[in-house]
Parts: structure tokens; C-alpha cells; sequence
């Protein structure tokens, strides 16, 4: 386990985030995007197989780089400095936080149409995007660092970037990206229950503990809906409902059994489980290490 550098990883992703006050500086992520973008205009075919190829050209690529930086690195402080990359807490929190004041942000956050979208729709689009990628961009990467090291976080995230590229299901990726699809399904299946689980509990919600599942499922994803469910019923709302994407207007099922008027006020009381949360997961690092020291 390796809870020393995912401690201070996380408290570095807290101070500093993306590091955008580097002007140089390039998240791995971006480098992830602009392999797969090449390896698409070179190698594209509508076969599941080729997009399997992608999968293993990509995964291959990141287990190098992490192990050449694995056998010339042994500093922990510099380590956990490669590791805070890969998680985005701190971003997270303060691209959401920021539609509270600019509310036209939100075509910057989510994929639906956002042109003419009701204060009400800003608001339960910025709640479902918080609480979907607590798992996608903080608990999951978080798991995996735990669990794998630098192996498992970079991993995950080309994965998840795999997922977010080319996991659509349109003429284009149906074939080509479904393995990436399947792939982030099965890699994110624990996170996103782990951070439901964790939602009902800082929020001392013992109805969306018991009832996220059965609002959760209902989703057309077999992860995301979980946090979404359990943000939703944490705070007596429902999210979901009615959506358009590219013009067309898409069914979806409510998550929750709560007020369908979301406001400003549920939306910081959404954000305000950002504190409880930090303070649950370095807690939770540091009795861990000192656990694991001991045993």
C-alpha cells in the first residue's frame, strides 16, 4: 500500500492544482490525448480490434514511462509531485465552485447543451458533473495510486482519457471505442461505489446509503449514476430528467426522489462536502500509514 505518496500527493493537489501558473507545463493527460489523437488519423478502423490495439499502444506506453521514472526517481516529495498530476480535486472543486458566480461557465464542464439552459438545469448540470468525477478524477485515481503506486494511477488515467475520447456509442466509436468503453466500466466499477458510499457518510445520509443502488442502476452507465444517486438523495433533490445533446433531446431517469428546482443554495451545499471529504481522506492516509508501519 502505498498511503506515504498518495498523502502528500493529494495535499500538493490541494495547494496547487494543474500547476497553471507554469506557463510551460503540460499535463500528462494532454500528452494521453495527443496519442490517441494520433493514433486515430494513422491507424483508425471501425473494428473493435483495432480500438483494442489502441487500448494496448497507449497502457504499454504510460507502463514504460512510469517505469523509467520508477527506476531513476526514489525521492518520495518528487514521486508524490508526478503522483498530485494524476489527481484533480482541487481543479474539480473550483471549475463547479465558479458557476456559482459565472453561470455561462457551464458549456466549459458538461457535454448536454448548455444555450438555453434554465438557472435550475446550470445548477443540477454542475451538481451531477461534481459528484460524477469525485469518482473519475478524485477517488478513483486515488484507489488505484493506493493500491498500485504511479503504475496504477497513470494507468487509470489513460483509461479513463481512452473513455473519454473515443468510448462513445455514434457511427464513429461504436466498434472502435467500445473496448475503451468496457475497459473504464470494469476500472472504475469499486471507485464509483466507494465514492457513493462516502457521499451518504460525510453527509450522515442514511437514505442515500441505502437507496443510491436502486436510483444508481438506472443509469445507462454501470458506474456513474452511483454518486450522482447518492449527491442527489444526500441533499433531497433529483438530478437526471430530460437532457439535450446535439440537439436532440435524450430520456433519462431521475436520480433521487427529491425537489426538481435545483437552486444556488443546493449547490453549495453540494460543494460543501468538499471540506469534509479532504479532511476524511488525509486522515484516513495518515492512520493508514502509521497502520502499516506497525504491521
Amino acid at each position: 500500500m502505498h498511503f506515504e505518496i498518495s498523502l502528500i500527493a493529494y495535499i500538493i493537489d490541494k495547494i496547487f492544482g494543474e500547476f497553471r501558473f507554469i506557463k510551460s507545463y503540460k499535463h500528462p493527460v494532454v500528452f494521453m490525448g495527443d496519442f490517441i489523437s494520433w493514433f486515430e488519423k494513422n491507424f483508425y478502423k471501425d473494428s473493435i480490434s483495432r480500438g483494442a490495439m489502441l487500448n494496448l499502444s497507449l497502457l504499454s506506453l504510460i507502463f514504460a514511462v512510469v517505469f523509467f521514472i520508477d527506476f531513476f526517481v526514489d525521492n518520495i516529495f518528487v514521486l508524490a509531485l508526478i503522483a498530485s498530476s494524476g489527481l484533480a480535486s482541487k481543479s474539480l472543486y473550483d471549475s463547479v465552485k465558479e458557476i456559482l458566480n459565472n453561470p455561462q461557465n457551464i458549456k466549459y464542464l458538461v457535454s448536454r447543451d448548455t444555450d438555453n439552459l434554465s438557472q435550475s438545469d446550470i445548477n443540477k448540470a454542475s451538481i451531477e458533473t461534481y459528484a460524477e468525477n469525485l469518482s473519475d478524477g478524485v477517488i478513483a485515481p486515488l484507489f488505484y495510486l493506493l493500491l498500485f503506486g504511479l503504475y496504477g494511477l497513470f494507468v487509470y488515467k489513460g483509461i479513463n482519457t481512452l473513455d473519454s475520447m473515443v468510448g462513445y456509442k455514434n457511427d464513429k466509436y461504436e466498434k472502435f471505442g467500445k473496448f475503451s468503453a468496457k475497459l473504464d466500466d470494469i476500472a472504475n466499477f469499486i471507485p464509483s461505489r466507494i465514492t457513493a458510499i462516502l457521499i451518504g457518510l460525510l453527509f450522515w445520509s442514511k437514505k442515500a446509503l441505502l437507496k443510491f443502488y436502486s436510483f444508481g442502476k438506472l443509469h445507462e452507465s454501470p458506474n456513474a449514476g452511483h454518486p450522482i444517486s447518492a449527491m442527489a438523495l444526500s441533499l433531497d433533490i433529483s438530478l437526471g430528467g430530460d437532457t439535450s445533446y446535439f440537439g436532440k433531446i435524450k430520456h433519462k431517469p431521475y436520480f433521487g426522489d427529491g425537489k426538481k428546482e435545483i437552486t444556488k443554495d443546493d449547490l453549495s451545499k453540494a460543494l460543501s462536502l468538499q471540506i469534509r471529504l479532504d479532511l476524511f481522506i488525509i486522515v484516513f492516509l495518515i492512520l493508514g500509514f502509521f497502520i502499516w508501519r506497525l504491521l
